[in-house]
């Protein structure tokens, strides 16, 4: 085995390895490998069909852009090992996949569903809710205030932020948020020993297990609201799924639920990540954090960064409909594809200085939402949680710095910080 062929392995092994994921130098070194050397390397581990694991910015683009020539297809829409892709095929083909999301759909499903709430999230439609969210941004912030100069952000402010938004929208009581937060932590966790479903070891088996009890647990909740819903609607998202029709025909309870599940966890968990990613990152830079406050108008483009720093989705899988070219680089049909969100996010040929933490980047084309037509649905809601969070912390921030080890989470496909210790002072 050459030598570069070697290390094309050990990066295609980092790059899936949950752990490496919680561990930046080691991930990105990878990455940075792969973009010069290998940008397609093909993975070829045990347990997993071959893939293709696709670093630069640019291809990523190309391969997104393109919903029809590079649909989910067959293929789970993340990393799977081969047990789980057959059992999943297995589950499709007799009628009970165990969800049917935004993420897992192909034309014409996705823009039909997706249509159903995209008006929610347009911005003419959240400038509505900005009131609602700047109170909910107040009272976190003086959440710090009473926690006497120091905290976890991560378990005391950022989580619960962005949950306590989304499942206002959503419809979700608030004595019902805990457990909406629990389940997130343990669907996006699964492979976290902090995070996982308590009693569960880390066997790919007893981690499949464990995302089937998370999910039936979603569904027990959410068939109940639906029935709410359907019963007596109100004026929230809940009752627009409830009672939502796709060519002429209200949509199954089965729909209706995992429209549910993608919502109450990715409408906030990725955007707390994003927060807590900001504060980490200017708690270790005092200059880029004097810099935005010293210019609030800054303040949209910390919040870009935040994201592009973060990236808290890593990937996504495509396959390939047909013999395609990318880059001059020939692929046959039903080729895997692993898009590696952060990698194109530290690309040298896009990004000036990508290793670095910089309020004021400008231009900032990152990926972390995604593009073409997956791209994210919550986008500007999250953009807006963020802008109105640091609108209402940054003046009274005197100074802040970590107070312990900050810990990222040990996940390959939704990761951020898990823990993040600070001691601060505020006007």
């Amino acid at each position: 085995m050459t030598t570069t062929a070697a290390r094309t392995k050990e990066c295609v092994e980092t790059v899936v390895d949950p752990k490496a994921h919680a561990d930046p130098k080691r991930l990105y070194d990878a990455f940075a490998w792969l973009r010069k050397n290998d940008p397609f390397a093909k993975a070829e581990l045990e347990g997993f069909d071959p893939f293709y694991v696709v670093t630069r910015h640019a291809d990523i683009l190309e391969i997104s852009r393109d919903n029809t020539l590079f649909p989910y297809g067959t293929y789970p829409s993340t990393l799977a090992p081969h047990v789980a892709v057959e059992n999943g095929r297995a589950a499709r083909a007799a009628g009970r996949p165990l969800l049917y999301t935004l993420v897992q759909m192909d034309e014409p499903d996705h823009m039909k569903y997706r249509a159903l709430t995209q008006g929610w999230f347009m911005p003419q439609n959240l400038r509505a809710l900005e009131g609602r969210v700047r109170e909910l941004a107040k009272a976190a912030v003086a959440r710090m205030e009473t926690l006497g100069g120091a905290c976890d952000f991560v378990g005391e402010v950022a989580l619960h932020y962005p949950l306590r938004v989304i499942m206002q929208i959503l419809g979700v009581p608030p004595e019902d948020e805990p457990r909406m937060l629990q389940l997130t932590q343990e669907l996006f966790g699964a492979t976290d020993p902090d995070l996982r479903r308590r009693g569960e070891d880390d066997s790919p088996e007893a981690r499949a297990m464990a995302i089937q009890a998370v999910l039936a647990d979603f569904f027990n909740y959410f068939n109940k609201l639906t029935e709410s819903r359907r019963a007596n609607p109100l004026e929230d998202v809940a009752s627009v799924i409830a009672n939502a029709t796709v060519d002429g025909n209200q949509i199954s309870a089965f729909d209706a639920v995992s429209y549910y599940v993608i919502i109450a966890t990715a409408g906030h968990d990725t955007t707390s990540s994003s927060t807590a990613g900001a504060l980490w990152a200017l708690a270790e830079r005092p200059a880029e954090l004097a810099k935005v406050k010293a210019n609030p108008e800054l303040i949209p483009g910390l919040v870009d960064e935040s994201i592009r720093w973060t990236t808290p989705v890593r990937h996504f899988m495509r396959s390939a409909a047909t013999d395609v070219t990318v880059a001059d680089r020939a692929f046959k049909q039903d080729d895997w594809f692993m898009l590696c969100y952060p990698s194109g996010n530290r690309d040298e040929t896009v990004f000036d200085d990508p290793m670095e933490f910089r309020v004021d980047r400008s231009p900032n084309r990152h990926l972390a939402f995604g593009y073409g037509a997956h791209v994210c649905l919550g986008q500007h809601l999250a953009k807006m949680e963020m802008r109105i969070l640091w609108e209402e912390l940054l003046p009274r921030l005197k100074s802040v710095e970590l107070a312990g080890d900050a810990q990222l989470s040990e996940a390959n496909f939704v990761n951020g910080p898990k823990r993040l210790p600070i001691r601060y002072t505020l006007a």
